[in-house]
């Protein structure tokens, strides 16, 4: 029960954040909330037991991307130009997969069912391999480590590249505001 009200306060705070992205016209404004969007999403995927993916969200969604977003603000307007409101497209494709995922959610085995497909693939031969061949007591780390390992490591390749990124864009910027503070003081 415990669980369950914490999944319906996150959502709610979920969907909260997501009318006041929509409805601001502020760039800050919707970028710091995106973040905190984010960041209840990685909220949200401890509650659903998946640490891993959680460290990511967090990591990318609410942290490399807030900063790589501030810093593309910087050199964009603050305010958004006012323009032509278009709702039926955004409104008919949101409909559509909205319905097509409600249907997907339908053919789905119950949750936790010991004969779904999932269960039944590889999970099994990583719970029996992973001591006795790999010698890694933790299955988990068994998972990350070996029969993921070259798709974790892309993940960090992601993310190290996402975070030089923002250093060279942020260095640029500082870069640009000290040659103007210099042309500045020579009276350029």
């Amino acid at each position: 029960m415990t669980v369950l009200l914490i999944n319906i306060f996150l959502v709610s705070m979920m969907v909260v954040i997501a009318v006041l992205v929509l409805r601001t016209r502020r760039l800050f404004a919707a970028i710091v909330m995106a973040g905190a969007y984010s960041l209840i999403s990685a909220a949200m995927f401890v509650n659903l037991d998946a640490v891993d993916v959680a460290f990511t969200e967090a990591a990318v969604g609410a942290g490399i991307s807030t900063v790589l977003l501030l810093a593309a603000m910087a050199r964009l307007p603050a305010e958004e130009k006012e323009g032509r409101v278009q709702v039926a497209l955004p409104l008919l494709i949101c409909l559509i997969a909205g319905g097509m995922l409600v249907v997907a959610v339908f053919s789905l085995p119950p949750f936790g069912a010991p004969d779904a497909v999932v269960h039944l693939h590889v999970a099994p031969r990583y719970l029996a391999e992973s001591n006795d061949v790999l010698h890694i007591p933790n299955v988990v780390t068994t998972v990350l480590a070996s029969y993921r390992g070259f798709d974790t490591l892309g993940e960090t390749i992601v993310i190290f590249a996402a975070g030089l990124g923002v250093l060279l864009l942020l260095a640029g910027r500082t870069r640009d505001a000290a040659e103007d503070d210099r042309r500045e003081e020579e009276g350029e």
